[in-house]
């Protein structure tokens, strides 16, 4: 391709050219950069380094793909006094995200099980479009939600303690104003907490397979075949509902003028919108995290019901798709910024105070899960992630086919048949769903992590295999 140049072995850069402001980077293998060239991955990611006060480079991860404004794997940081703020460069499922159980099962215990602990699961946790779900609030409480996040939801007898400590912000963005989120939101949500959804989201019980650092792993807990399990999901009709009102409020305030793509519509920062996304943004990520929270409950209910000696524990949860105030090191000097992570995980190094403090010396948790059937990876992140990526790793596998080719393609009942002959169970609320999602419509997991080590941007721990699968 014209204009991209190669730094080294995974690194690519086009440089600042036309309207940009900043040059923009791929971090990616060429077996990977071959499919980001297939779709508007790297057009995206050009359009991104025009927008007003961008910092250093615009990002595009191993795992990257075309998206609504930024691509899926997109990262940018902006000047609090010049930059903006967009919906775009978070996305509609606000804090889509993950969290990772250890328990002290071990694969020997839960394989001649697997059948039962699927339908258990499947039965406990509402998943699928529209699922609503049996935790009902009332509209007062919702609001604590929404400003409280994954605490409110402990404190009310849901977890303990140690489940939001080991939750990046301890399971609540500050700065949430429930006041911010409209009414529409509200009736979209309210009736929604602790289901999975449809689309990407799964509950999965996997397995280590493999420890790639001994001392870091016995920090986490984890030896080789030892149970995990993974919670894949996010605000649900709630995050959705607030993308959608702000993206028209700054439609209507602002315009596409100057802008290379309307989706990248934005407001100042420093804005009066701009301020009121950030704080429905907040609040939509916080419901994201009590979703995860009532979710463990049911898990630990569940697997309790099954396993009466199970103990479960949060290893840690991490956001994607969301915009963070973080301080970076830019041109020598320590700076606050507005970072979009799109589609991508933070990775922070040791010593960091954002880092809970049991893992503050070996580095943030880095949890990127695989695609139905493949591996999940747990790494740790790095300075280098906070030199090179604003602290940033991938965020998964990335897709690389989209669902409707998906569904021309493949039939879910061969997807559930493939799989169980790998000894995964699995279980969806419809075909179409595993159809949709299948491993075949992914990019190479182990490619991606093999890049994002590579380079230093996180680094792996272990490897996670499923046993059962429930898919939204």
């Amino acid at each position: 391709m014209v204009g991209l140049k190669k730094i080294s072995k995974n690194e690519w850069e086009i440089p600042k050219e036309g309207k940009m402001l900043a040059p923009a980077r791929i971090f990616a293998s060429e077996k990977l950069l071959k499919k980001i060239k297939e779709d508007k991955t790297i057009e995206q990611i050009k359009n991104v380094a025009q927008l007003p006060g961008i910092l250093k480079i615009s990002i595009a991860l191993p795992d990257a793909h075309q998206g609504y404004g930024f691509p899926i794997g997109g990262v940018a940081a902006f000047d609090l006094e010049k930059g903006i703020i967009s919906p775009g460069g978070v996305g509609y499922d606000i804090n889509c995200s993950v969290r990772l159980l250890k328990t002290n099962l071990t694969k020997r215990d839960i394989v001649n099980q697997q059948k039962k602990i699927v339908e258990g699961l499947f039965r406990k946790i509402p998943s699928g479009v529209g699922r609503g779900s049996k935790f009902q609030i009332t509209r007062k409480e919702l609001n604590k939600v929404l400003e409280q996040g994954a605490k409110y939801i402990v404190e009310k007898g849901y977890g303990v303690k140690e489940d939001y400590l080991h939750t990046e912000e301890e399971g609540c963005i500050k700065g949430a104003d429930a006041t911010k989120v409209s009414e529409r939101a509200i009736k979209r949500g309210i009736g929604q907490l602790g289901t999975l959804g449809a689309g990407n989201h799964f509950l999965e019980v996997q397995f280590v397979d493999e420890i790639y650092d001994e001392e870091i792993a016995k920090v986490f807990g984890l030896k080789k075949g030892d149970i995990t399990i993974m919670i894949h999901c996010g605000s649900r009709g709630l995050g959705h509902q607030v993308a959608s009102d702000y993206i028209k409020l700054m439609e209507d305030k602002y315009g596409f003028k100057n802008l290379p793509d309307r989706e990248l519509v934005n407001a100042p920062i420093k804005s009066e919108l701009g301020k009121n996304y950030f704080a429905a943004m907040a609040c939509a990520a916080n419901f994201a995290f009590a979703n995860k929270q009532i979710i463990t409950h049911w898990v630990r209910e569940e697997m309790k019901y099954l396993f009466p000696n199970i103990k479960i524990d949060v290893i840690y949860d991490v956001c994607h798709n969301i915009a963070k105030f973080e301080n970076f090191i830019i041109d020598g000097k320590e700076q606050k910024v507005c970072v979009h992570r799109k589609g991508a995980t933070r990775s922070f190094g040791p010593g960091r105070k954002e880092v809970p403090e049991r893992y503050r010396e070996i580095g943030q948790p880095v949890i990127i899960p695989g695609s139905m059937g493949t591996a999940s990876y747990l790494l740790v992140g790095t300075k280098k992630a906070e030199e090179l990526t604003f602290g940033s790793t991938a965020h998964g596998a990335g897709r690389i086919s989209s669902r409707s080719k998906a569904m021309r393609d493949l039939r879910g009942e061969e997807v559930k048949k493939n799989l169980s002959k790998k000894g995964i169970e699995v279980k969806s609320g419809s075909w179409k769903a595993l159809a949709q999602e299948a491993p075949e419509v992914y990019k190479d997991i182990d490619e991606v992590i093999k890049v994002v080590d590579e380079i230093g941007i996180s680094k792996k721990i272990a490897k996670l295999r499923p046993l059962t699968v429930i898919k939204g």
